[in-house]
C-alpha cells in the first residue's frame, strides 16, 4: 500500500465495527476522501480527539482497495472545540461541512477552492469572531459558484443587461430585467441585492454595515438558491435560526 500525506477538514464521521470509523474528509490535495480511523473508539486511542467534526488535521494515509487507512494525525486547528461552545456557530458550520460534502460529488478528485474556502470560513468565525449567519451565507454562494452555480447580482442572468434589477429567480442564475423576468419571481430591496453580491465576494465592510431586514431577506433568498441547485434540501439548514 502506498503512503501519502495531506491537509483535511473532517467532514463526518461514522462508527465501523467495534472500535474504528470512517471518517469522511475534505482534503487539500486529493478532494473527498473516505478513510477508517482504526481503533479510534477505544480510550487509549493516539488520535481518536483528533478526528471529530471541524477538526484541522495533518494526515498521513495508506492507500485502500475500497478505504483509506489513517495512519497519522496531527492537529493544526481545533475548530471543533470552539465551534461547539456556540450553538449558531455550530449550526452554521454544520451546514458548511454538509455543504461541501455534497458539492464535491468525486472521491478523490481535487477540490482545492472548496477546501480552501471552507478553511477560511470556519477561520473568520472561530478566529475572526465574525458573524456566522453571515460567514455561513457567503460560504454559501461562493462554494455555489466555485462548484458552477455562480448566482449573478448585477447583469440579467439571461441576457446580461446591465441592472440594477428587481427580480431574483433562483432556477434562472439570479437577477432578471423586466423582459427576462419569470413567474414566481422574487422582488428584493435594493439594499438586499448589493448585499447579496458583497456577501459573494466577500466585501465585509459592506455586510456589516447591512439592516438587519436585508440581512433576513439575503438569507431567505441564499437559502432557496442553494436548495434549487442542491435538488434536495440540506437535513443540517433546518436547524439554522434564520
Amino acid at each position: 500500500m502506498g503512503l501519502y500525506r495531506d491537509e483535511a477538514i473532517v467532514l463526518r464521521t461514522q462508527k465501523l465495527g467495534e472500535a474504528d470509523r470512517i471518517v469522511t474528509l475534505l482534503t487539500r490535495s486529493h478532494g473527498r476522501v473516505r478513510a477508517v480511523a482504526k481503533g479510534v473508539r477505544r480510550t487509549t486511542s493516539r488520535f481518536g480527539s483528533r478526528l471529530e467534526p471541524f477538526t484541522h488535521v495533518d494526515l498521513q494515509l495508506a492507500e485502500g482497495r475500497s478505504l483509506d487507512v489513517i495512519t497519522q494525525a496531527e492537529t493544526l486547528s481545533p475548530f471543533g472545540a470552539r465551534v461547539g461552545t456556540d450553538y449558531e456557530r455550530y449550526t452554521a458550520g454544520t451546514v458548511m461541512l454538509e455543504t461541501s460534502e455534497r458539492l464535491v460529488v468525486e472521491d478523490k478528485e481535487p477540490a482545492l477552492q472548496q477546501f480552501l474556502l471552507l478553511v477560511g470560513a470556519l477561520r473568520a468565525m472561530c478566529d475572526q469572531g465574525r458573524v456566522a449567519g453571515q460567514v455561513l451565507d457567503s460560504f454559501l454562494l461562493r462554494s455555489l459558484a466555485v462548484a458552477g452555480y455562480a448566482p449573478t447580482f448585477e447583469g440579467c442572468a439571461r441576457c446580461g443587461l446591465e441592472g440594477p434589477h428587481r427580480a431574483f429567480s433562483p432556477a434562472a442564475g439570479g437577477m432578471l430585467c423586466s423582459t427576462c423576468r419569470v413567474p414566481g419571481s422574487a422582488s428584493p430591496a435594493r439594499e438586499t441585492v448589493e448585499l447579496l453580491g458583497a456577501l459573494l465576494a466577500g466585501d465585509w465592510p459592506i455586510v456589516e454595515a447591512s439592516d438587519p431586514r436585508h440581512r433576513r431577506e439575503a438569507t431567505g433568498l441564499v437559502a432557496a438558491y442553494l436548495s434549487w441547485h442542491l435538488e434536495r434540501g440540506l437535513k443540517s439548514l433546518s436547524h439554522v435560526e434564520r
